[in-house]
């Protein structure tokens, strides 16, 4: 990608604070009191289906939307209330659209230069290119590039301005599959090196789990939980988080003290929960084997229903003893067929929510 010039040490990027934030358009409500702290240097997905409000919340921010309540703070000032609001332009802010919005007729130096005043110095524009491994590239038009390589020259016009965060809405979306995973990798690697402060918009999961530091997880105009991506994965906050961040299955549950009891034996009860639960199992958190488990877990016999095979695992399912189906994903080998009689028992993490 080329090298990353010498960046000063700590992040340059300022904190995000968002207090109550609320947004209307007529009777339907687009965000609803939304609440978020990111840290300077740090990288925050707003995740959530289409029409749930994450793309509203990063307008609001950058200042393209003004606010029906609430406020929204970059570093130590406030920028946008219902009764003061900043400019776009005086918010010091980066924005990357998802369609990159580079102006056709221009260069790619002079694109990302836009930014820097009438009078540009093409130097400055010329490093920023350095920096997103397009050096070389300024006398080139926008549609002479790869789609990666403008997704690059929109971010390098976005920090050309040395602004206090950036701001992405569906960076990679309108990026293949085989160039989307690396180019996304490539943008992390320049805002952490960076130190800049990110918010971007996605309804991508493993794209929000794979390149944020926190995940904002939107629905219906609110946030439903943030957390690391360990976190709001393995412990989702309700059965809709659990449900949207992957593939999930569900077990009739009783919460007593300490424990929650379920077909496939006991987990924590960590939300200090009581009486009926639903226990919710990630496919991974299940083992398959033939005999029991060594380290003495309980195991309950299980039928193998049907198997799909992907080469690197394979997702089964399978028929517990109650009549219930769950589905166990394991590696490749050793392959299991349908009919085989296995035992299968909690191995990775579970939670549970009350009915």
């Amino acid at each position: 990608m080329g090298g990353v010039p010498d960046i000063p040490t700590g992040p340059l990027g300022a904190s995000l604070r968002l207090r109550g934030l609320t947004k209307s358009y007529g009777s339907v409500v687009a965000v609803a009191g939304v609440d978020l702290d990111v840290e300077p240097g740090s990288t925050c997905a707003l995740l959530g289906p289409s029409g749930c409000g994450k793309t509203t919340t990063l307008r609001l921010i950058a200042g393209l939307e003004q606010p029906d309540a609430g406020s929204v703070e970059i570093g130590e000032e406030t920028v946008s209330t219902p009764a003061r609001s900043l400019p776009p332009e005086r918010r010091r802010i980066g924005m990357v659209f998802q369609d990159y919005a580079l102006f056709p007729h221009l260069d790619v130096a002079a694109n990302v230069a836009y930014g820097l005043g009438r009078r540009p110095d093409r130097s400055r524009a010329e490093g920023m290119l350095r920096t997103v491994g397009l050096e070389g590239l300024g006398e080139r038009f926008p549609h002479e590039l790869s789609g990666g390589q403008q997704q690059r020259v929109a971010l390098a016009r976005a920090l050309a301005t040395e602004p206090r965060a950036v701001l992405l809405d569906e960076p990679f979306s309108n990026l293949d599959a085989g160039l989307r995973e690396r180019v996304r990798e490539e943008v992390r690697e320049i805002l952490a090196a960076r130190g800049m402060t990110t918010v971007f918009v996605t309804h991508d999961q493993e794209e929000a789990l794979s390149v944020a530091d926190v995940v904002a997880v939107v629905n219906e105009g609110r946030i439903e939980q943030v957390g690391t991506p360990e976190e709001v994965y393995s412990r989702p906050a309700n059965r809709w988080v659990a449900g949207f961040l992957g593939e999930i299955e569900v077990l009739p549950g009783q919460a007593g003290d300490g424990v929650i009891t379920c077909e496939l034996g006991q987990v924590s009860n960590r939300g200090g929960l009581s009486g009926e639960v639903d226990v919710l199992l990630r496919p991974e958190s299940l083992a398959v084997g033939t005999t029991e488990a060594t380290d003495g877990r309980p195991s309950q016999p299980a039928t193998v229903v049907s198997r799909s095979f992907y080469g690197h695992d394979q997702m089964l399912r399978l028929q517990l003893p109650s009549g219930q189906t769950v589905r166990a994903r394991r590696l490749g080998f050793p392959a299991w067929h349908p009919g085989d009689r296995v035992r299968v028992w909690i191995e990775g993490p579970a939670d549970a929510v009350a009915r």
